[in-house]
C-alpha cells in the first residue's frame, strides 16, 4: 500500500497543535517511514481594520488537517491517539484518501508544489500554439509575464494582428 493523503478532524482551533503534537510523534516513535508530511492548509486573505488593509491566514478546513502518510495498523494508531485528534475522515473507522485531483486542487491554492514554469520565450520570438480554440497557428511573442505563466502572442487572422494571452504550455518554440 503505497502513501496516501488523509484528512484527520481535531479538535476546532487546535490544528497547529495538533500539527506540532503528531510531528513530535512521528519522531519520537520513529515513523518517519510511514508519516510523511502535516499540513494545516492556509490561504492568505485580505481584511480591512480601522480603514487599513492588512493580509491574514485563514485556515481553509477548520476542524482538519491532512497527513500524507502510508496506511497501516502502526501509523493509523500513532496518528488517532494523537491529542486533538478526534478521528480520519472516512466511512466508520476506515479512513479514505484524498484522489490526487482533489490532493493537487488544494496544493495549488495554497501555493504548495506548483511547478514554476521555465521561461525559454523571448519577445520577438515565433511560436506554434499547440492546445486550445488557436492550436496550430504561429504567432510571435509580444510580452512575456514569467510569475504568471503567460505570454501575449500576435496571431494573423483574417489580415490582420490579434493579441492572445495563453499559458506558456499552450507554446512551443517554431
Amino acid at each position: 500500500m503505497g502513501k496516501n493523503w488523509y484528512v484527520v478532524h481535531t479538535y476546532s482551533g487546535y490544528e497547529n497543535k495538533v500539527k506540532t503534537n503528531l510531528e513530535k510523534r512521528v519522531d519520537s516513535m520513529g515513523m518517519q517511514d510511514k508519516i510523511f508530511r502535516i499540513l494545516v492548509p492556509m490561504e492568505e486573505e485580505f481584511e480591512v481594520k480601522d480603514g487599513k488593509r492588512k493580509i491574514v491566514q485563514k485556515k481553509i478546513f477548520p476542524g482538519y488537517i491532512l497527513v500524507e502518510m502510508t496506511l497501516g495498523d502502526d501509523s493509523w494508531y500513532v496518528v488517532r491517539n494523537t491529542p486533538g485528534v478526534t478521528g480520519f475522515v472516512g466511512p466508520g473507522s476506515r479512513p479514505i484518501p484524498l484522489e490526487p485531483g482533489e490532493i493537487d486542487n488544494i496544493m495549488r491554492r495554497i501555493g504548495i508544489d506548483r511547478p514554476r514554469p521555465k521561461v525559454t520565450f523571448e519577445i520577438g520570438q515565433s511560436v506554434r500554439i499547440i492546445s486550445g480554440p488557436f492550436e496550430n497557428f504561429i504567432g510571435v511573442i509580444e510580452g512575456v509575464q514569467p510569475e504568471r505563466g503567460k505570454a501575449k502572442v500576435l496571431v494573423s487572422m483574417f489580415g490582420r494582428e490579434t493579441p492572445l494571452e495563453l499559458d506558456f504550455g499552450q507554446l512551443e518554440e517554431v
